[in-house]
């Protein structure tokens, strides 16, 4: 006798999304362009230089030189998955940092955030949330159903961020791939479609400029906007 085991539910109205083209995403405080290894490596090795541990949690870096990091750009730059984008800081006017979009999987809906590199200078900036803001804003509004964030296990700070941009926790991958020699734990975070317009809400009120005070001093924390878009929580954050 055939039993009627659960399946999940059929998917109306969906269609596939399409890849992202690379085309440059614009807010107020930031904008993301497709890394160009021309126009923006140098600029991009001053801004990291301040700092090598900025490149402790990637699998490359830190570049002892600008021709090193050029390199690195132009091979990066020439794929389309991971696809990478150069962030500019429009309060200042300068490059800040890197991120990219990759397994980026349109049949499923499904795209990742990774590779992401903050200078210091725009680490804790109005920009750096912006900038991860417009990534999420665009995989939602082209129709991608889940949107992911992964990280080093130890890497407190990611883990942080990803709860603070509302993405839930999802758990640990043990042992799951080896970076410059050592293991690594892999925690995952993620949203899906249908939390997209409180996420949307939270950071639209976070970004607006009535949330800062004259001294550029948030009145409210995004965490605390996102707290309740969350699914599940870190437990390495309790």
């Amino acid at each position: 006798m055939t039993q009627n085991r659960p399946v999940g539910p059929k998917l109306v109205n969906w269609t596939p999304p399409p890849a992202p083209d690379g085309a440059p995403l614009v807010g107020r405080y930031a904008r993301l362009d497709r890394l160009d290894s021309d126009r923006h490596a140098a600029d991009l090795h001053r801004a990291f230089s301040v700092d090598d541990a900025i490149w402790d949690y990637l699998p490359y870096g830190p570049f002892s030189s600008s021709a090193q990091l050029h390199r690195w750009a132009r091979e990066m730059a020439a794929g389309s998955d991971p696809l990478f984008y150069a962030i500019t800081d429009l309060d200042s006017g300068h490059l800040g940092g890197v991120a990219s979009y990759l397994r980026i999987t349109p049949q499923a809906g499904t795209i990742e955030v990774g590779h992401i590199n903050f200078a210091a200078s725009l680490q804790r900036t109005r920009a750096a949330t912006e900038a991860i803001f417009l990534l999420i804003q665009w995989a939602f509004e082209a129709g991608y159903r889940r949107f992911e964030w992964k990280c080093d296990a130890l890497n407190m700070p990611s883990r942080r961020a990803a709860q603070r941009f509302g993405l839930s926790y999802e758990g640990v991958f043990r042992q799951a791939t080896v970076v410059k020699g050592r293991n690594r734990d892999t925690a995952w975070f993620a949203a899906i479609d249908a939390e997209w317009p409180a996420l949307k809400e939270a950071f639209t009120l976070w970004l607006d400029p009535s949330n800062f005070d004259a001294q550029g001093q948030q009145r409210e924390s995004l965490g605390s906007l996102t707290r309740l878009v969350r699914v599940a929580s870190d437990p390495a954050q309790r």
